[in-house]
């Protein structure tokens, strides 16, 4: 006997090839031991209810998906740079405020001012803001320490907020993010990341991935393959912010390392989409980013397509230059400003994003996988990217079980 039931509804599996949307149509999911046991039709399902079922939900054909992930968040952070958006809006860009003391730094100072029990209230309230749009899976980066001190602090914060709600945390650590005040020199930063950082962080046990930013108001190519190789060394997985700004080549250097993902990717030359493909590393596109700094070139999506990479959406939430807090608005910016489909968009905050996290037990609504799911009060997954401001969640289910 199955402990839950829920009858009656319009699934949209995400199964990769079945499409559109791997659509079920007056469907039902039965779940056992917090993962989903069948998923079916009503005629399938058969057979009187109450006989193979403990508990029964009857979602009276509203749309259910698979529990929305976010792929790339900075959601641990202290203090608060509006005035940024101010000076942007004065005509600033991004290189000249950071040169000028703002950006990552600004947030490093603050954070670092900042007791752990600071920072977890106010993640927790932003986390509030994803688990009410459906989502039950959220990565979190570190990068706004850049001591040893603070970074641990900062992924400490990020696995006592999976303990604190029904959310799974996956947390990467983002020590090469910025070069940090009290360093001169990019080199011996990186030193300081590979040699006492991170090893500090993995002993701990507090890493899934390891990220870096290849900019030039970040690292080199050359630098990040350092931090890179220390991340193998320590079986670790990595991802790279790569060709946000400009072309530097980290998409290629992602793929070598067979990278779970390369994020942002606006100066990514069409040519190299291939290589991503070839790697099976994730492409996660970041329109809050996008729009936030007012850019202008766009991430080559048609040859992210035909290359056959698998593209990934998330919100970049950060204090700096995408303070959003909202997946369905991401959703909707990566369609209408990079002409994404809706599928593609559903699609990029489900499993496609679940790859982009080394996760195999979530992402679609099949036999096996977590029943991590949402319940929406609309019967077309294309009203989940089509609206703004609106949020029709009905109900979001962690591990099969209905949370309040």
């Amino acid at each position: 006997m199955w402990d839950t039931l829920f009858i009656n509804a319009e699934v949209a599996t995400m199964r990769r090839g079945a499409a559109p949307y791997g659509l079920i149509s007056d469907s039902a999911i039965g779940v056992k031991d917090g993962n989903i046991a069948f998923v079916g039709t009503m005629r399938e399902l058969g057979g009187d209810i109450g006989d193979v079922a403990r508990e029964v939900h009857d979602a009276d054909g509203d749309l259910v998906t698979p529990g929305l992930i976010d792929c790339h968040t900075h959601l641990v952070w202290g203090g608060n740079r509006s005035s940024e958006f101010e000076a942007r809006l004065l005509g600033k860009s991004y290189e000249e405020i950071s040169a000028a003391g703002g950006g990552i730094n600004a947030t490093v100072a603050a954070t670092r001012a900042a007791s752990e029990e600071e920072l977890f209230d106010a993640a927790i309230t932003r986390l509030q803001d994803f688990l009410g749009e459906g989502v039950t899976t959220i990565e979190v980066k570190s990068g706004y320490g850049l001591n040893i001190e603070a970074e641990l602090k900062i992924l400490r914060v990020a696995r006592a907020l999976e303990d604190e709600d029904n959310i799974r945390i996956r947390t990467t650590f983002l020590g090469a993010h910025a070069l940090p005040a009290e360093f001169a020199d990019k080199d011996k930063y990186i030193d300081f990341v590979c040699d006492e950082m991170l090893p500090a962080a993995h002993d701990e046990g507090l890493i899934d991935a390891v990220d870096g930013f290849c900019e030039t108001v970040g690292f080199s190519t050359a630098q990040i393959e350092r931090v890179f190789e220390k991340a193998a060394s320590l079986d670790l997985r990595v991802k790279l912010h790569a060709e946000q700004l400009s072309n530097l080549g980290g998409a290629r250097l992602a793929a070598k390392y067979g990278a779970l993902s390369a994020d942002h990717l606006e100066y990514l030359p069409a040519k190299n989409a291939a290589v991503l493909a070839e790697a099976g590393t994730v492409a996660v596109l970041l329109p809050g980013a996008f729009y936030y700094l007012r850019e202008k070139q766009k991430p080559p999506v048609e040859a992210l397509r035909t290359a056959g990479v698998d593209i990934a959406v998330a919100t970049d939430c950060n204090p700096g230059t995408s303070p959003m807090t909202s997946l369905l608005l991401a959703m909707n910016m990566s369609c209408l400003l990079f002409e994404l489909t809706a599928e593609e968009a559903l699609t990029g905050v489900t499993r496609n994003a679940a790859k982009a996290l080394a996760l195999d037990d979530c992402g679609t609504v099949e036999p096996g996988r977590r029943a991590d799911l949402a319940i929406w009060d609309v019967r077309k997954p294309s009203e989940l990217v089509a609206s703004i401001g609106q949020n029709p969640l009905l109900a979001r289910v962690f591990g099969g079980v209905l949370c309040p």
